[in-house]
């Protein structure tokens, strides 16, 4: 079984917002199949942002950021869930992440940042995006190169170790109820597989 991190990164506290119910799917049916999962629900929640690199390196994480990195730390794999907001991921989960990935937690750079090459903190992790949007999945991949996405994946995961990284793109989530259940299902078969 795995231990599992469920990030979900959807600004809007309302229940109503599909991102929660994909999230539930995926807990339940991690849950069910006996993995062991921790969930951690960014929205509502101050996130403040960095403004400058002593903070960055200096100042104590945020107590809303420290369940998030706890939930990291601990797990076998990470999944992030979050709406794309403007062709990226929101405002709050960038915040997050800036928090989270702190010198020491995510990359080590050595004694007073000497070392050229960090070394990488968080292997040993795997990943999985999902995000989802309003546009077609396909033209997301096709015509943006579904780049904030790679950008994430690359920039932040990989750098840090997490690998490998999986997505999962659902594109028109305005579209058909029965769409939405096609991919609740789908998103409950991958946490039922720990993946």
């Amino acid at each position: 079984m795995t231990r599992i991190a469920v990030i979900d990164a959807h600004p809007d506290p309302s229940p109503s917002r599909f991102g929660h119910a994909l999230v539930d799917a995926y807990v339940n049916a991690a849950s069910a199949a006996g993995h062991e999962v921790r969930e951690v629900r960014l929205a509502g929640h101050h996130i403040p942002i960095l403004e400058s690199r002593k903070q960055w390196v200096e100042e104590d994480v945020p107590a809303t950021v420290r369940p998030g990195q706890d939930a990291i730390k601990w797990a076998e794999h990470i999944v992030f869930y979050y709406p794309l907001w403007m062709g990226d991921m929101p405002a709050l989960l960038k915040a997050f992440v800036e928090q989270a990935f702190r010198p020491n937690f995510a990359l080590d750079y050595g004694e007073e940042g000497k070392r050229h090459v960090p070394k990488k903190l968080l292997g040993g992790r795997s990943a999985r995006l999902i995000v989802t949007m309003g546009m077609p999945a396909l033209f997301y991949r096709a015509y943006f190169a579904a780049h904030s996405v790679r950008s994430f994946e690359r920039n932040i995961l990989k750098l840090t170790g997490i690998a490998p990284v999986s997505t999962s793109l659902i594109g028109n989530v305005d579209s058909s109820e029965g769409h939405r259940k096609r991919w609740l299902k789908k998103i409950a078969a991958l946490g039922a597989a720990g993946d």
